[in-house]
């Protein structure tokens, strides 16, 4: 998509629209939405191209869709409902996750009438029921530039390398325009609506460490950087805050290759935090992983595994697949050996003889480091996970030398 111009008219740009939305990737489908319905829109994206995060996207969920309806699957509105808030136990607010929710399906059909096809309804993690995600045939960067011609059929004025400065508004708080620079030029922009789609603040270390309770140093981002300029442009133009210390944080992830993270989280392997001691049921999804993560010491973790489950990897496949594009369940990690060398010249993973030597590497005790995995192999023995129940599919023992080690970290969108 070209970056429209702009009418010169003095020391600033002035412009006049019904609805100005900042940013273009999320914010495209609050672009075409309001275009649709003969509103006149302009769109501004700090980038030299409209995107984003977005661009990255391979699914998301949604419930009574006519792909689900195609290929039967009995996903009901009410049920991921009454999950999304036993999940969040009620501490989100239930009307705003209904409309969402209410809304999922059409939203499908919406995507779809643009000409974007869904690929399947896959496991986003092993064991899910009812199968609520729906994967777009070319993934993210395919739904931007679907969405990208729409915004040009309806005529939506697209601004890129502009980034939205002020939202303006009246003694009654109704917007009434928004202040944005381009090349340090000031554009004025008449309007009487605006759509602030600039993600979260995740990219800002002064504002993870003033909200975000659980910030560290090691804490990973995914994804490009948001810098949090559409809260300050809400907060200044009097906008009501909820949950600014809430961030999608999730666990484990491994600081090297993403070919290694996908084992890293395998429900086969063991975590232990840096006193050698297991804190979690391994099979635990990455969303549920984070909490327990950041209770650690340091916030940080390793994962273990033994020769014997490597040669698992490679022989016959992950199981937990976490990662449904490109790794889906069964996926054989030929390539395993390889990226693990190359990992552990670069001091990301550890190779020992002996837990010993992992110990070490950790910073961990040898004898409580041992003595976990003893009591854990013991498990595996008996079929069966005292500590926390871990399912005893992926009960397998720790005992082929040699062993490995991998550092983890939480990491946020």
């Amino acid at each position: 998509m070209k970056t429209q111009k702009t009418k010169k008219s003095g020391k600033s740009d002035d412009l006049v629209a019904d609805v100005v939305v900042i940013r273009g990737g999320t914010g495209l489908a609050g672009a075409i939405a309001a275009a649709e319905k003969g509103m006149k829109v302009i769109l501004l994206e700090r980038l030299k191209k409209t995107g984003g995060n977005a661009a990255l996207a391979v699914g998301f969920l949604a419930a009574e869709s006519p792909v689900q309806k195609r290929l039967k699957v009995d996903a009901t509105k009410e049920h991921l409902f009454k999950a999304s808030m036993d999940y969040a136990k009620w501490l989100i607010n239930p009307r705003i996750v209904k409309a969402y929710i209410d809304k999922s399906g059409d939203t499908v059909q919406w995507l779809e009438d643009m000409g974007l096809t869904f690929e399947d309804i896959p496991f986003c993690y092993h064991n899910q029921s009812p199968r609520i995600y729906h994967v777009i045939a070319g993934h993210g960067h395919r739904l931007i530039h679907t969405m990208g011609k729409r915004c040009e059929e309806l005529g939506v004025e697209i601004h890129c390398s502009t980034s939205g400065k002020k939202i303006s508004v009246n003694g009654n708080r109704k917007v009434t325009g928004v202040i944005a620079e381009q090349k340090e030029k000031a554009i004025s922009i008449k309007a009487g609506a605006a759509i602030i789609a600039t993600g979260g603040y995740s990219g800002d270390k002064r504002l993870m460490k003033k909200y975000y309770p659980h910030y560290t140093e090691t804490l990973r981002l995914y994804g490009i950087p948001c810098k949090g300029d559409g809260l300050r442009m809400a907060l200044e133009a009097g906008a009501a805050t909820e949950g600014l210390g809430a961030v999608i944080a999730m666990g484990p992830l491994f600081e090297g290759s993403n070919y290694v993270h996908v084992v890293s989280m395998e429900s086969n392997t063991v975590w232990v935090n840096k006193n050698g001691e297991r804190f979690i049921d391994e099979g635990i999804i990455p969303s549920a992983s984070s909490n327990p993560l950041n209770m650690q010491p340091d916030k940080v973790s390793f994962t273990l595994f033994d020769s014997r489950i490597k040669q698992g990897f490679i022989n016959d496949g992950i199981i937990k697949a976490v990662e449904p594009v490109p790794y889906p369940a069964g996926t054989r990690m030929k390539d395993l050996d390889d990226k693990l060398k190359r990992e552990e010249r670069k001091g990301t993973i550890k190779k020992a003889r002996s837990w010993k030597g992992i110990a070490k590497w950790i910073g961990a005790d040898p004898g409580t480091l041992k003595n976990t995995i003893i009591e854990y192999n013991r498990y595996c023995d008996r079929g069966w996970d005292d500590e926390f129940y871990k399912n005893r599919r992926f009960l397998q023992p720790l005992k082929t030398p040699p062993f490995y080690a991998l550092r983890i970290h939480s990491f946020i969108n």
